[in-house]
């Protein structure tokens, strides 16, 4: 439903942070609910977190919980994620999604998907 372009990942020491990004087209931005997934080598791939569109209301896996930030920018069609102590396991590809159903991130089958930045934590 909508393009999504994620940047931001790279190679980081293990206890330190990445920001990723999001950037999605289109003009009805604010109406998607948004998450982030990643999928690390031989793994299937997991729900991160999750922001809603309207109240901007957010969720988070356990893994993520106290560590990483979700959150969205309405008026530049972006969405975030910022990554702090990050672990060699959080070692991954990381996927952008939306939806325009809360649900449907929720559940792990948004509409659209982004091609995915690599995020590499060396211990």
């Amino acid at each position: 439903q909508v393009h999504l372009v994620e940047s931001g990942g790279g190679l980081v020491q293990a206890g330190g942070s990445l920001r990723l990004s999001c950037a999605a087209s289109g003009r009805t931005f604010a109406s998607y609910a948004m998450g982030w997934f990643r999928q690390a080598p031989g793994k299937e791939r997991e729900f991160v977190a999750a922001i809603s569109s309207i109240a901007a209301s957010t969720s988070y896996a356990d893994s993520a919980k106290g560590r990483f930030t979700i959150s969205r920018d309405n008026s530049k069609n972006t969405l975030s994620l910022q990554m702090n102590s990050l672990k060699p396991e959080d070692t991954a590809v990381y996927y952008c999604a939306a939806d325009l159903v809360w649900l449907n991130i929720r559940s792990g089958v948004p509409r659209s998907w982004g091609q995915g930045t690599q995020v590499t934590v060396s211990s």
